[in-house]
């Protein structure tokens, strides 16, 4: 791994940016919000020096409602892969507000996915929180990703080490919709 990557960020990976849309779609009424994290372009088949979006971190106890998104700060880690952030805004308004720009100074690419999380609802913008461009990638992602897991896999793995305070996952009732998926502890 080389300790200084090339500053150039080329764009986002399209299966990074779908989650992103299901992410928001899922915490739907209320907002999304996740750290970016880049790769070195050489390492997805790309023959061009540069950095592609390909994950997105959610750091714990992130709370939300309709109108934000709150991290705790304490727990973001000093992450050398982080080039952003990206949030949901619920009203579908794609332009940062006055607390986005607040928040907007660490990191080059701030995205903001507007309800209804169509493939056109999103826009880029920079630390400044000017609108840029940001290029959609078909590249091929690596099969083991460090975020690569499930909620059932949390569970269990809480459940092995007795701090789970629940049923087992075939013995819980979610009221919501049936679904136990990865952003079900956001609701």
């Amino acid at each position: 791994m080389r300790l200084f990557r090339s500053s150039d960020l080329l764009g986002i990976a399209r299966e990074t940016l779908d989650f992103v849309r299901e992410a928001s779609e899922e915490t739907h009424p209320d907002e999304y919000m996740g750290f970016l994290r880049a790769e070195d372009a050489s390492k997805l088949g790309l023959d061009r020096r540069g950095q592609v979006i390909t994950d997105v971190l959610v750091i714990p106890g992130t709370t939300s409602n309709p109108v934000s998104a709150t991290v705790r700060s304490e727990m973001k880690p000093n992450d050398v892969q982080s080039v952003g952030s990206v949030h949901s805004h619920p009203n579908g308004v794609l332009r940062p507000s006055d607390a986005d720009l607040a928040t907007f100074g660490q990191g080059d690419v701030h995205i903001i996915v507007g309800a209804p999380y169509g493939p056109d609802d999103w826009r880029a913008f920079d630390s400044q929180g000017k609108a840029t461009t940001l290029d959609v990638l078909d590249v091929e992602l690596p099969e083991e990703r460090f975020f690569d897991f499930t909620q059932d896999d949390i569970d269990a793995e809480l459940m092995a080490e007795g701090r789970y305070e629940g049923l087992p996952v075939d013995e819980r009732d979610d009221e919501s919709d049936g679904d136990k998926g990865l952003f079900s502890w956001l609701r």
